[in-house]
């Protein structure tokens, strides 16, 4: 049984540890909503959707020329000589039966009418002469193969299937097959309202003048960036001051009209600040340490009487990006109404030395690239330091090195999370 963030102290945690524990945090998934399909772009579903309709609805012609019958049987078709019984456009449907060995004009997308069940495209035809104004002649007929050029009715999806599982973030190919269902809404999960702030005197916006103990605040904004990338609506707090009031009046808000409250760094094991102060005053604080780097001393918890949870990230730039892909987006999933699942890995082989230590996961900065085998290769940014927020800037993944492993030489293969989609 998982223990909640409240149950484990200040002890160290794994971070397969931390990121069930952070799950508890999450009482109870976001409500759904109904949206039009153009606005569902990167939206999860909230429940699965079948097909009700057969995609294509009719058995079609997959190129513009003619429709006949052709026998199964025996190899091509010694007919070249086809009498025309008219034609069917796309968006026409034709009910009347086509004679036994006669043919109609066909376009593409057009349902194939009764008595055809093979197209013959346009390139393999030519006109006859005058005297038989209302035939089409077939070139090297024996080549025909029967059923050729022909889309079958629910060849993409057929009345019935599961068209999209429960939870499928909804892409653009996502988009294009509930339009062809003919789906002009959809029933998704609501957008997580995240608030985020930064705190500090020295903290400075990015477009002010930079005092000279100042420093501009790149984690909000990375965390903007991350959030967007998830799904989330985002509640800019802004800077806060070292002020206790300002800060207990910003989380006041915060809490009642969001869903989850990020902060970055002041909130580590040990510092007395007002941020820490105006947490625990509101709602129920954990503090633990997290064996992993870049790292380490996170906070969580509830705020106000919605308890409305609270995630403290660690300070320096790297580390908040780290610890967000490993920790949030899993809170970010649970709000979704969705299973915490680990990060998307795969293996690769290290062209470098990589250090490590035993009992702690490391992540490692990395660029991945395909040999002409198709194997992953994996090769750190350089300097690893967790302010260095260029190497994330530069890196396609991140290679992880688990507790159990004392680094990683050349040529041995580790783990990595792609950072820049699937692999």
């Amino acid at each position: 049984m998982t223990l909640s963030c409240f149950d484990l102290g200040e002890q160290m945690l794994s971070v397969d540890e931390a990121r069930q524990a952070l799950a508890t945090l999450i009482e109870r998934p976001l409500g759904n909503e109904k949206i039009p399909l153009a606005q569902a772009y990167g939206r999860r579903l909230a429940q699965a959707v079948q097909a009700s309709i057969n995609v294509p609805q009719h058995t079609n012609a997959a190129m513009d020329g003619v429709a006949l019958a052709l026998a199964k049987e025996g190899i091509g078709a010694k007919q070249k000589l086809w009498p025309l019984a008219g034609e069917v456009l796309a968006g026409q449907y034709r009910s009347e039966l086509v004679p036994a060995g006669h043919c109609v004009r066909i376009t593409t997308g057009a349902p194939l009418p009764p008595g055809t069940d093979t197209v013959v495209m346009s390139e393999q035809l030519r006109e006859p002469l005058d005297d038989k104004p209302a035939h089409v002649i077939i070139e090297t007929p024996e080549l025909l193969k029967h059923g050729q050029h022909v889309r079958q009715a629910g060849e993409d999806i057929a009345m019935g299937d599961t068209a999209l599982p429960e939870g499928a973030r909804l892409d653009a190919a996502s988009l294009g097959l509930l339009a062809s269902l003919g789906y002009a809404e959809v029933a998704v999960c609501r957008r997580p309202r995240v608030a985020i702030f930064s705190t500090g005197n020295e903290v400075t916006a990015p477009g002010e003048p930079l005092p000279k103990a100042g420093i501009y605040d790149a984690n909000r904004f990375t965390l903007m960036g991350l959030l967007g990338e998830h799904g989330a609506d985002i509640i800019d707090l802004g800077i806060l001051p070292d002020d206790l009031n300002a800060i207990k009046t910003a989380l006041e808000d915060a809490e009642e009209q969001s869903d989850l409250v990020i902060t970055s760094g002041g909130v580590s094991v040990g510092q007395a600040d007002f941020t820490r102060e105006a947490l625990e005053q509101l709602g129920r604080l954990a503090f633990w340490r997290v064996a992993l780097r870049p790292g380490r001393p996170m906070a969580c918890g509830w705020l106000g009487e919605n308890r409305t949870p609270f995630v403290g990230l660690p300070g320096n730039p790297v580390a908040v990006m780290v610890t967000f892909l490993q920790f949030v987006t899993p809170l970010l999933d649970r709000l979704h109404g969705r299973p915490v699942a680990p990060p998307l890995r795969r293996h690769a082989i290290a062209a470098d030395v990589l250090k490590s230590r035993l009992k702690r996961t490391d992540f490692i900065r990395g660029i991945y690239h395909t040999d002409e085998r198709g194997q992953l290769h994996v090769r750190s940014t350089g300097a690893q330091g967790s302010g260095i927020l260029t190497s994330m800037v530069a890196a396609n993944c991140l290679i992880e090195l688990a507790d159990d492993q004392d680094g990683a030489q050349p040529g041995e293969v580790v783990s990595i999370q792609p950072l820049t989609g699937w692999l």
